[in-house]
């Protein structure tokens, strides 16, 4: 389902997303590390990762063209196995990846596979944030690291096929602009905790067939719909509002909407909703400020209508003092 044409045709486009400048220069900053055969990306790579290796002389950058994602994948497939068997340095540029989500395949593109000439395999992820200082932020380190996590379980699931099966490094090479300049500098990158991580989510996610069984019969999301009846459709979905959705959906500012007039404290935030306890809506947690509802014993109510004594006194004597002037 394309969500962002069903965002559009619900009312609520999303507006999210990297600035064209930002593009620009990220791809500008990708085709100059991978210039020349990606000669300077394999040199990284040798020097970060594989020091002991014979240095790349005259690395391999298979043509991995096909028909269509699977067989993309297919051919990725097949370029991997035969970089293994020739031994030496190989570059595999954006190949095609298949990996099972919640029962259904998901197809990934990282920005390149390195073969090493012991036939393991390594992720590399090439970013346009700077390194300043031998140093970058660490929460875009730590998105690299989730989404190359994710590019290493799909590997290994190739290199399951493969008699012997390679190695997939749980380390990934991570390629930066250097200071505020355009030259690429690289670092090694632990992900066994990302990939942990994931694999474990991967094996609780509800199958997609379980989901689609549970929607009301006849429900269907096309954006060609009605705006009534798309919006029923989608209504007729749970969905859960919060702040952080902004950034990641793109149905995120249709159920900011909603959960503004459902009153909904979602939308206030996650940490804002666990300190409520069992009041979900704003009414529920005003009345129960006021001294309206609630249980006096419940320690979610108790500090309500203690912040609501604290902020009367505040108030009063605001007053007091602004009749003083």
């Amino acid at each position: 389902m394309d969500k962002a044409a069903l965002a559009g045709a619900l009312g609520a486009p999303p507006v999210f997303g990297q600035s064209q400048f930002a593009l620009t220069r990220g791809n500008a900053f990708e085709a100059r590390v991978k210039a020349d055969g990606g000669a300077e990306l394999l040199r990284l790579a040798h020097r970060t990762l594989d020091p002991g290796a014979e240095p790349p002389q005259r690395p391999c950058v298979p043509d991995l063209t096909a028909q269509g994602p699977d067989g993309r994948t297919a051919r990725t497939a097949l370029a991997l196995r035969e970089a293994v068997q020739a031994g030496g340095w190989t570059l595999l540029d954006h190949p095609m990846l298949a990996l099972e989500v919640a029962g259904s395949p998901a197809f990934l593109e990282p920005d390149a596979v390195v073969v090493h000439p012991d036939g393991s395999w390594t992720v590399v992820e090439i970013k346009s944030f700077p390194v300043l200082d031998g140093s970058a932020d660490p929460a875009k380190v730590g998105a690299a690291a989730r989404q190359a996590a994710v590019y290493v379980l799909a590997l290994e699931e190739v290199a399951a096929r493969l008699d012997p099966a390679p190695r997939v490094r749980h380390r990934m090479l991570l390629v930066c602009p250097k200071d505020f300049s355009n030259l690429p500098t690289a670092s090694a990158v632990d992900i066994r905790r990302q990939r942990a991580a994931t694999a474990r989510q991967l094996t609780r996610l509800t199958r997609l067939q379980d989901i689609a069984d549970a929607l009301p019969e006849g429900v269907c999301f096309s954006p060609e719909l009605p705006r009534e009846e798309l919006t029923a459709a989608v209504e007729a979905v749970p969905a859960t509002y919060a702040p952080e959705c902004l950034a990641t959906c793109e149905l995120a500012f249709h159920c900011r909407a909603r959960s503004r007039a459902q009153g909904s404290v979602t939308a206030l935030g996650r940490s804002v909703r666990a300190e409520l306890g069992g009041l979900s809506t704003v009414e529920e947690v005003l009345a129960a400020a006021h001294g309206e509802a609630g249980d006096p014993d419940d320690p979610a109510v108790a500090a309500l209508r203690r912040a609501a004594a604290l902020r009367a006194e505040a108030l009063e004597l605001a007053g007091r003092e602004a009749a003083c002037r």
